[in-house]
Protein backbone atom coordinates (compact mmCIF):
# COMPACT_ATOMS: atom_id res chain seq x y z
CA UNK A 1 0.00 0.00 0.00
CA UNK A 2 2.08 3.24 -1.23
CA UNK A 3 -0.84 5.24 -1.66
CA UNK A 4 -4.37 6.03 -0.37
CA UNK A 5 -7.33 8.37 -2.35
CA UNK A 6 -9.87 9.94 0.34
CA UNK A 7 -13.87 11.09 -1.12
CA UNK A 8 -15.65 13.30 0.82
CA UNK A 9 -19.35 12.22 -0.28
CA UNK A 10 -20.93 15.54 -1.32
CA UNK A 11 -24.84 16.31 -0.80
CA UNK A 12 -25.77 13.91 2.00
CA UNK A 13 -29.01 15.88 3.23
CA UNK A 14 -29.40 16.40 6.68
CA UNK A 15 -30.67 13.11 8.42
CA UNK A 16 -33.49 12.68 10.54
CA UNK A 17 -34.61 10.10 13.01
CA UNK A 18 -35.85 6.96 10.38
CA UNK A 19 -34.10 7.94 7.68
CA UNK A 20 -32.42 5.14 5.96
CA UNK A 21 -28.75 5.60 6.40
CA UNK A 22 -27.97 2.38 3.62
CA UNK A 23 -30.53 4.15 1.16
CA UNK A 24 -28.78 7.93 1.59
CA UNK A 25 -25.07 7.04 1.10
CA UNK A 26 -25.64 4.32 -1.49
CA UNK A 27 -27.22 7.26 -3.65
CA UNK A 28 -24.93 9.33 -2.35
CA UNK A 29 -22.12 6.91 -3.91
CA UNK A 30 -23.59 6.30 -6.90
CA UNK A 31 -24.63 10.00 -7.88
CA UNK A 32 -21.55 11.36 -7.23
CA UNK A 33 -20.09 9.05 -9.78
CA UNK A 34 -17.96 7.40 -7.34
CA UNK A 35 -15.88 3.95 -8.85
CA UNK A 36 -16.57 2.41 -5.21
CA UNK A 37 -15.48 -1.46 -5.45
CA UNK A 38 -15.34 -4.50 -2.90
CA UNK A 39 -12.51 -3.82 -0.52
CA UNK A 40 -12.95 -0.35 -0.06
CA UNK A 41 -13.84 1.56 3.39
CA UNK A 42 -16.82 3.53 4.01
CA UNK A 43 -15.92 6.08 7.24
CA UNK A 44 -19.06 7.92 8.57
CA UNK A 45 -19.40 10.52 10.90
CA UNK A 46 -21.49 9.79 14.25
CA UNK A 47 -23.52 12.31 14.10
CA UNK A 48 -25.71 10.75 11.27
CA UNK A 49 -25.66 7.65 12.57
CA UNK A 50 -26.81 8.75 16.06
CA UNK A 51 -29.26 11.22 13.92
CA UNK A 52 -30.78 8.04 12.11
CA UNK A 53 -31.58 6.18 15.30
CA UNK A 54 -33.15 8.72 17.12
CA UNK A 55 -30.30 8.89 19.84
CA UNK A 56 -31.90 12.33 21.17
CA UNK A 57 -32.93 13.77 24.30
CA UNK A 58 -34.55 16.43 25.76
CA UNK A 59 -32.73 18.14 28.66
CA UNK A 60 -36.18 19.74 29.42
CA UNK A 61 -36.88 16.30 30.66
CA UNK A 62 -34.07 15.36 32.39
CA UNK A 63 -34.36 15.84 36.24
CA UNK A 64 -30.64 15.93 37.40
CA UNK A 65 -29.99 13.81 41.00
CA UNK A 66 -27.89 14.84 43.73
CA UNK A 67 -24.72 13.22 42.17
CA UNK A 68 -25.40 15.22 38.92
CA UNK A 69 -26.25 18.70 41.09
CA UNK A 70 -22.89 18.22 42.32
CA UNK A 71 -20.67 17.40 39.27
CA UNK A 72 -22.50 20.59 37.92
CA UNK A 73 -21.20 22.38 40.87
CA UNK A 74 -17.74 21.81 39.91
CA UNK A 75 -17.75 21.90 36.60
CA UNK A 76 -19.83 24.77 35.79
CA UNK A 77 -22.11 22.60 33.61
CA UNK A 78 -26.02 22.36 32.99
CA UNK A 79 -26.77 19.78 35.62
CA UNK A 80 -29.28 18.05 33.28
CA UNK A 81 -26.75 17.72 30.89
CA UNK A 82 -24.25 15.88 33.42
CA UNK A 83 -27.39 13.43 34.30
CA UNK A 84 -27.64 13.06 30.71
CA UNK A 85 -23.63 12.06 30.95
CA UNK A 86 -23.65 9.64 34.05
CA UNK A 87 -26.45 7.84 32.45
CA UNK A 88 -23.94 7.00 29.51
CA UNK A 89 -21.11 6.74 31.73
CA UNK A 90 -19.88 3.66 34.15
CA UNK A 91 -17.14 5.62 36.09
CA UNK A 92 -16.50 9.51 36.46
CA UNK A 93 -12.84 9.92 35.85
CA UNK A 94 -11.80 13.50 36.50
CA UNK A 95 -14.25 16.58 37.02
CA UNK A 96 -13.17 20.53 37.06
CA UNK A 97 -14.32 23.72 36.09
CA UNK A 98 -15.29 22.81 32.47
CA UNK A 99 -14.51 19.42 32.05
CA UNK A 100 -15.92 16.19 32.66
CA UNK A 101 -14.16 13.18 32.18
CA UNK A 102 -15.74 9.52 32.12
CA UNK A 103 -15.65 5.65 31.15
CA UNK A 104 -18.51 5.65 28.71
CA UNK A 105 -20.71 2.34 28.97
CA UNK A 106 -18.90 1.39 25.25
CA UNK A 107 -15.41 1.55 27.15
CA UNK A 108 -14.10 4.59 25.83
CA UNK A 109 -12.81 7.38 28.01
CA UNK A 110 -14.05 10.80 26.65
CA UNK A 111 -15.00 13.80 27.79
CA UNK A 112 -18.80 14.20 28.36
CA UNK A 113 -19.47 10.84 27.58
CA UNK A 114 -18.92 12.03 24.12
CA UNK A 115 -22.62 13.41 24.52
CA UNK A 116 -23.12 16.45 21.86
CA UNK A 117 -24.89 19.71 20.91
CA UNK A 118 -22.78 20.34 18.08
CA UNK A 119 -24.48 20.46 14.71
CA UNK A 120 -27.34 18.96 16.15
CA UNK A 121 -30.44 21.34 15.08
CA UNK A 122 -32.54 22.19 17.88
CA UNK A 123 -36.69 21.02 18.38
CA UNK A 124 -39.38 23.28 18.66
CA UNK A 125 -39.78 21.02 22.53
CA UNK A 126 -37.07 22.39 23.52
CA UNK A 127 -33.15 21.92 23.83
CA UNK A 128 -32.00 18.54 23.36
CA UNK A 129 -28.78 16.38 22.77
CA UNK A 130 -27.36 13.59 20.68
CA UNK A 131 -25.56 10.22 22.23
CA UNK A 132 -23.75 7.97 20.82
CA UNK A 133 -25.17 5.17 19.25
CA UNK A 134 -26.05 2.43 21.37
CA UNK A 135 -24.25 -0.18 19.50
CA UNK A 136 -22.00 1.11 17.04
CA UNK A 137 -20.47 -1.63 15.53
CA UNK A 138 -23.91 -3.01 15.01
CA UNK A 139 -24.68 0.20 13.61
CA UNK A 140 -22.04 -0.36 11.24
CA UNK A 141 -22.99 -4.31 10.33
CA UNK A 142 -25.93 -2.82 9.84
CA UNK A 143 -24.81 -0.46 7.58
CA UNK A 144 -22.60 -2.72 5.74
CA UNK A 145 -25.32 -5.54 4.97
CA UNK A 146 -27.73 -2.67 3.52
CA UNK A 147 -24.91 -1.16 1.27
CA UNK A 148 -24.28 -4.46 0.16
CA UNK A 149 -27.68 -5.44 -1.04
CA UNK A 150 -28.47 -2.34 -2.51
CA UNK A 151 -24.35 -2.05 -4.14
CA UNK A 152 -23.76 -5.47 -4.64
CA UNK A 153 -20.16 -4.48 -3.07
CA UNK A 154 -18.71 -5.77 0.44
CA UNK A 155 -17.51 -2.34 1.64
CA UNK A 156 -15.87 -1.97 5.10
CA UNK A 157 -17.82 0.15 7.08
CA UNK A 158 -16.36 2.53 10.40
CA UNK A 159 -18.70 4.64 12.48
CA UNK A 160 -16.08 7.57 13.83
CA UNK A 161 -16.06 10.28 16.00
CA UNK A 162 -13.97 12.80 17.31
CA UNK A 163 -12.13 12.02 20.83
CA UNK A 164 -9.60 13.80 23.00
CA UNK A 165 -6.34 12.26 24.22
CA UNK A 166 -4.56 11.52 27.55
CA UNK A 167 -2.19 14.39 28.22
CA UNK A 168 -3.33 15.93 24.54
CA UNK A 169 -4.67 18.86 23.53
CA UNK A 170 -6.94 18.70 20.58
CA UNK A 171 -9.30 16.04 19.24
CA UNK A 172 -8.93 12.97 16.67
CA UNK A 173 -11.24 11.20 14.84
CA UNK A 174 -11.46 7.43 16.41
CA UNK A 175 -13.47 4.45 14.70
CA UNK A 176 -16.11 3.80 17.93
CA UNK A 177 -18.34 1.03 15.08
CA UNK A 178 -16.35 -1.04 12.60
CA UNK A 179 -17.56 -3.97 10.19
CA UNK A 180 -15.38 -5.85 7.92
CA UNK A 181 -11.89 -4.74 8.44
CA UNK A 182 -10.00 -5.37 11.42
CA UNK A 183 -9.49 -2.98 14.24
CA UNK A 184 -6.30 -4.04 15.25
CA UNK A 185 -3.41 -4.92 12.86
CA UNK A 186 -1.41 -7.44 15.47
CA UNK A 187 2.67 -6.67 14.34
CA UNK A 188 3.80 -9.25 17.62
CA UNK A 189 6.18 -11.49 15.81
CA UNK A 190 7.11 -9.86 12.81
CA UNK A 191 10.43 -8.56 12.15
CA UNK A 192 11.49 -5.08 11.28
CA UNK A 193 13.72 -4.21 8.85
CA UNK A 194 17.26 -5.62 10.16
CA UNK A 195 15.24 -9.17 11.41
CA UNK A 196 14.28 -8.46 14.89
CA UNK A 197 11.11 -9.46 16.13
CA UNK A 198 8.13 -7.08 17.54
CA UNK A 199 7.58 -7.95 20.97
CA UNK A 200 4.49 -5.73 21.29
CA UNK A 201 3.48 -3.47 18.57
CA UNK A 202 -0.04 -3.39 17.59
CA UNK A 203 -1.46 -1.06 14.99
CA UNK A 204 -5.01 0.73 15.60
CA UNK A 205 -5.98 -0.01 11.92
CA UNK A 206 -9.37 1.29 12.31
CA UNK A 207 -8.26 4.36 14.11
CA UNK A 208 -5.91 5.28 11.62
CA UNK A 209 -8.35 5.37 9.08
CA UNK A 210 -10.91 7.27 11.16
CA UNK A 211 -8.23 9.93 11.31
CA UNK A 212 -7.29 10.35 7.98
CA UNK A 213 -11.16 10.78 7.33
CA UNK A 214 -11.72 13.35 9.93
CA UNK A 215 -9.25 15.69 8.16
CA UNK A 216 -11.47 15.19 4.81
CA UNK A 217 -15.02 15.76 6.89
CA UNK A 218 -13.62 18.19 8.92
CA UNK A 219 -15.05 19.70 12.32
CA UNK A 220 -18.00 22.33 12.01
CA UNK A 221 -19.83 23.76 9.08
CA UNK A 222 -17.95 21.22 6.15
CA UNK A 223 -20.60 19.10 5.70
CA UNK A 224 -18.93 15.78 4.61
CA UNK A 225 -20.11 13.44 7.18
CA UNK A 226 -18.89 10.18 4.76
CA UNK A 227 -15.67 9.20 3.73
CA UNK A 228 -14.90 7.01 1.00
CA UNK A 229 -11.44 5.90 1.38
CA UNK A 230 -9.80 3.62 -1.06
CA UNK A 231 -6.38 1.83 -1.79
CA UNK A 232 -6.66 -0.18 1.31
CA UNK A 233 -4.97 -3.83 1.93
CA UNK A 234 -6.44 -5.97 4.58
CA UNK A 235 -8.08 -8.65 5.45
CA UNK A 236 -11.74 -8.74 6.12
CA UNK A 237 -12.74 -8.77 9.60
CA UNK A 238 -15.73 -8.93 12.07
CA UNK A 239 -13.32 -7.82 15.28
CA UNK A 240 -15.30 -4.94 16.27
CA UNK A 241 -14.09 -1.80 17.78
CA UNK A 242 -14.15 -3.45 21.30
CA UNK A 243 -11.05 -5.36 19.89
CA UNK A 244 -8.98 -2.62 21.06
CA UNK A 245 -10.13 -2.30 24.44
CA UNK A 246 -7.82 -3.03 27.42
Amino acid sequence: MASLSLHGLPNIPLIEPGDDLADVLAAALRDGGFQARSGDVLVVCQKIVSKAEGRYVLLDGVTPGERAEELARITGKDPRLVEVVLSESDEVLRAAEGRLIVAHRLGFVVANAAVDQSNVDQDAEGERVLLLPEDPDASARKLREGLRDRLGLELGIIVNDSFGRAWRNGVVGTAIGIAGLPAIHDLVGKTDIFGRPMQTTQSAYADEIASAASLVMGETDSALPAVLVQGLAYEPSEQGAAARLR
